[in-house]
């Protein structure tokens, strides 16, 4: 079988530091101290010499003891953002009055000498580097009876009215940005602003990187993406709103109106669509071919002008493979792209871009975020041709909202356990069906009887948790056994952590005749078990029990 790698693909500006513990750090009375050098509530953010050793910590019922006051006028931000914005506001050496100016140098003489004093009961600063009267214009009693004047948070100077702080207040003129939280904060904003129009020309003329609208690029998303480029091995990545999208802005991107393509005739039967119906609209003609069929593919390639090779590598529903290496040298002589839809592999089973590819798609809905509560698609490859699907895609819109996208992210995370789990279940299951009586036949890359059994031991680590195969009996009795199965979901998807099963000929092909199902291989008797992560020797039982049913 081939041998996994681990690509090296980060973005030059992550580096490897220690994470400073407190449990090296002298213990006071009123919590944990660290050292200044090993503060980063606010880390390099912050200018000011004099609030680089501070850390603030707060227990969980401090918010519901602020003051009213302080609770209307802040509209119940969050305390640390309130504190951060305001030492960002303090930031700029020339905005302080010199009065708060001498009295933070002066704190900052003397607090070494001090000791670190609890705030009432409820706030400890922990550090000896910062007054916070002084930084923060803030008035907080280090000793009070009553805990609801315990701090009180001035309005800014331009604003007289509480509607106008609701709006602006921590965030208008600068606000702490949380660089140290482990998950990858959601960044929920349909625009970007410019602080001044030079900065937005320095932006048009691509002087300055920044984002600038939300169809266009966000925080979130570009983590995402960055993540799935380190997965892929590839120089760039862009993540859109399904798998659907990502494959049709693909296609018009990359083959020119009256241009000429070749795709498999086992496939994700919208994507067939697509293609059939819509292509040609742009005097766009496809050339269809069995996946395994070289022969025809260099036929194809060398009577027409073929701008691109589209493939599912395993195939929907048949788990057919293709040499991806074979057709990229192929392909490559004659000009042509490569595309891999690899959503049934995934990034761990095959690396197509390795193999060959100039690109690899992904349904993320699948087994990236794995969990079947969130749509997404991504495309993986080179800048160039990446830069250029986007280009399209940013005019025809479809862009992940932020949160979908930290869905994914999230999702990811367990990824390889997930597929781990996916492809051992799915490999014990298909020996087992395809040893049952009342199993016809059993399609799975992992088997001996598969066709491209070899091809897919050369080019994949692992077989993916689908397993396709026919029921002995017809319609009725193919039924009766996915209405007897106790655990898996009868739903369209697959590749999350609940089990989906579903019988082709009905969930994706019911509007067409059993004849015109036949010429795509669709059997009534047809099943596709999308195994989760559920305990095996559960699914076993009940597969077990459904088919005795029948």
């Amino acid at each position: 079988m081939a041998v996994s790698s681990c690509p090296r693909v980060f973005p030059s500006f992550f580096e490897c530091r220690s994470d400073p513990e407190f449990s090296g750090a002298p213990k006071t009375s009123g919590g944990w101290q660290r050292k200044p050098s090993q503060s980063r509530f606010f880390g390099s953010r912050l200018n000011s010499a004099s609030s680089q050793g501070a850390i603030l910590r707060f227990p969980p019922n401090f918010v519901r003891q602020l003051s009213t006051k302080a609770r209307r006028n802040c509209s119940n931000i969050g305390v640390a953002q309130i504190v951060a914005a305001s030492w960002s506001n303090n930031s700029n050496p020339s905005s302080p009055p010199p009065a708060a100016a001498s009295s933070s140098a002066a704190a900052a003489a003397t607090a070494a000498t001090e000791p670190i004093a609890p705030i009432g009961d409820d706030v400890a600063l922990v550090g000896k580097e910062v007054d916070l009267k002084a930084n923060l214009n803030l008035e907080l009693p280090l000793e009070t009876e009553d805990k609801e004047e315990a701090l009180a948070i001035p309005k800014p100077s331009i604003f007289s009215c509480d509607g106008s702080l609701a709006i602006h207040a921590g965030e208008r003129f600068g606000r702490g940005i949380v660089t140290d939280a482990i998950t990858t904060p959601v960044v929920n904003t349909s625009a970007y602003f410019f602080k001044k129009t030079s900065e937005l020309i320095d932006f048009k003329e691509k002087r300055k990187a920044s984002f600038e609208y939300g169809r266009y690029g966000n925080p979130t998303t570009v983590v995402l993406e960055e993540k799935i480029s380190a997965l892929e091995g590839a120089e760039s990545t862009m993540i859109t709103s399904s798998g659907m999208n990502i494959s049709t802005v693909m296609l018009m991107a990359l083959v020119p109106a009256g241009g000429h393509l070749v795709t498999t005739t086992d496939c994700y039967r919208k994507t067939r669509i697509f293609i059939e119906n819509f292509l040609p609209k742009m005097g766009i003609k496809a050339t269809v071919i069995d996946p395994a069929d070289v022969g025809a593919l260099e036929s194809a390639l060398n009577e027409n002008n073929v701008s691109l090779f589209f493939t599912e590598s395993p195939t929907n529903p048949f788990l057919r493979c293709v040499d991806v290496k074979l057709v990229s040298e192929l392909c490559h002589k004659k000009g042509a792209l490569v595309c891999i839809d690899g959503t049934f592999a995934t990034p761990l089973n095959q690396k197509a871009l390795a193999l060959g590819a100039d690109l690899v798609l992904h349904s993320a809905t699948k087994y990236l975020g794995g969990h079947n509560d969130v749509l997404g698609g991504c495309l993986s490859g080179s800048e160039k041709l990446v830069t250029e699907v986007r280009t399209l895609h940013h005019v025809l819109g479809g862009a992940l909202n932020p949160n979908a996208a930290y869905l994914i992210l999230r999702g990811m995370k367990t990824l390889h356990l997930r597929v781990q789990q996916q492809n051992s279940t799915a490999l014990r299951m298909a020996k087992l069906l395809e040893a049952h009586p009342k199993v016809a036949h059993v399609y799975y890359p992992g088997l001996p009887s598969h066709p491209e059994h070899k091809l897919a031991m050369q080019q994949m680590t692992g077989f993916g948790g689908v397993v396709s195969f026919e029921v002995d009996g017809d319609l009725n009795t193919t039924i009766q056994f996915v209405d007897s199965l106790n655990i898996p979901y009868i739903a369209p998807s697959f590749g999350g952590c609940e089990s989906i099963v579903d019988q082709p000929a009905i969930m994706s092909y019911w509007d067409l005749p059993q004849s015109e199902r036949l010429k795509y291989g669709i059997k009534d008797n047809l099943v596709r078990f999308s195994f989760g992560v559920e305990d095996f020797e559960d699914l076993k039982a009940d597969i077990l029990q459904a088919l005795e049913a029948i």
